[in-house]
């Protein structure tokens, strides 16, 4: 996906130059894959540009979204983005790390694309480590986060690459949670997985069976959508 200044989407437009996590196409998936129905309060941790929220008010035509960024020119970002949005009533931004972060009620679905990388290399470019590297959020504070953020009953959709999902995988099954659904992302047949997209809850699943997908984003030849992956974007993106 082109790294322009810019991304439009069929009901809005994402600013992203002065957000170091540009519009990608893996959190694009996240946004349209992401469990968000039944849901009256849900929380973004990560916002970046806001585009998860964004996505999510888009496909929830009522919940409140409550996004959280720790970087101040994202968070302003965002704030623009989300204003100039036809969904600037239901979602609220707050510049704030998420191990600070407090509200007077529990959310019934979490979305976040956090900071991934927990063991490469760092970036002389302190923002981007942020929001790259596990730096200012690790797997362990993530979970504690989303303990105390999310309902009972709630779940919490997350994405990784591959490396580090399998990683985070272990660690929050370790922690008690339950995996109800996963996605698993590939360029086109005969490639490699590059990302995994998953959703956790509390509660054992009925007949203790998870779901599991996997999405090709385009066809064998490198340049035609896959089918599905055009179904599941075509609400968002303008060339669908």
């Amino acid at each position: 996906m082109a790294r322009n200044s810019s991304f439009r989407f069929k009901n809005f437009t994402v600013q992203q130059d002065k957000c170091a996590m540009k519009v990608c196409t893996d959190a694009c998936v996240l946004g349209a894959w992401a469990d968000v129905s039944d849901a009256d309060h849900i929380l973004d941790i990560g916002a970046g540009t806001g585009l998860l929220s964004l996505m999510v008010a888009q496909r929830n035509s009522y919940g409140i979204i409550d996004a959280v960024e720790i970087d101040a020119e994202a968070f302003y970002q965002a704030g623009e983005n989300v204003e100039n949005s036809p969904f600037h009533e239901r979602i609220r931004l707050f510049h704030s790390a998420v191990q600070e972060f407090t509200s007077e009620h529990k959310y019934d679905v979490i979305v976040t694309n956090p900071p991934f990388f927990q063991s490469d290399l760092l970036s002389p470019i302190d923002k981007k480590n942020i929001a790259h590297h596990a730096k200012s959020l690790d797997f362990a504070e993530l979970l504690t986060a989303i303990d105390r953020l999310l309902s009972d009953t709630g779940k919490f959709n997350i994405l990784f690459p591959i490396d580090e999902g399998q990683q985070f995988l272990k660690k929050a099954l370790e922690s008690g949670w339950v995996l109800s659904r996963k996605l698993t992302l590939f360029h086109h047949e005969g490639k490699k997985a590059f990302r995994l997209v998953m959703t956790f809850q509390r509660s054992e699943l009925i007949h203790n069976k998870h779901i599991e997908e996997e999405i090709c984003i385009y066809e064998p030849d490198g340049t035609t959508y896959n089918q599905s992956f055009r179904d599941l974007l075509k609400d968002f993106y303008m060339i669908f």
